[in-house]
C-alpha cells in the first residue's frame, strides 16, 4: 500500500496525481468515494488527473474520453480501451492505495465511514 495523503487534504470534488510508475489519479467524489485509476487515458498519452470529474466518471481534458471510476470501462469514443483501477483504503485519517498489477479490470473503491 501507498500512502496517499490524510482525508482531510482531498475534500470531495478533487483529485491528485501520485507520482509513481505508472502515475497514479485519486478522485474524491461529491458523494464520499475514493477511486483510484492509472492517471494516463487509454486513448491519447494525457492526465486524467487534469479531466473533469462528475459522479463517478472522469472527463480526460485532450479528447473528452469519458471513464467509469468503478470499472475502468470508457462510455464510447474516442476511447475503446479501458483503464487501470487500482485499490483505495482509509486507515487511521488516511488514503492508501493499492496498486493492481492485473491488466485494466475493476478493483473497489472505497466509501468514507460515517461522520463522527
Amino acid at each position: 500500500m501507498i500512502r496517499v495523503c490524510s482525508l482531510a487534504e482531498l475534500a470531495p470534488g478533487q483529485i491528485r496525481r501520485l507520482e509513481h510508475q505508472p502515475a497514479i489519479a485519486i478522485f474524491h467524489t461529491e458523494d464520499g468515494e475514493l477511486f483510484a485509476v492509472d492517471d494516463t487515458c487509454s486513448h491519447e498519452e494525457a492526465s486524467l488527473a487534469d479531466g473533469w470529474l462528475e459522479g463517478c466518471v472522469v472527463e480526460c481534458p485532450l479528447h473528452a474520453a469519458r471513464f467509469d471510476l468503478r470499472t475502468g470501462e470508457p462510455d464510447g469514443p474516442p476511447a475503446t480501451e479501458p483503464i487501470r483501477t487500482h485499490g483505495v483504503s482509509i486507515a487511521d485519517g488516511d488514503i492508501y492505495v493499492t496498486v493492481s498489477g492485473d491488466a485494466p479490470a475493476a478493483q473497489p473503491g472505497a466509501t468514507l465511514p460515517a461522520g463522527p
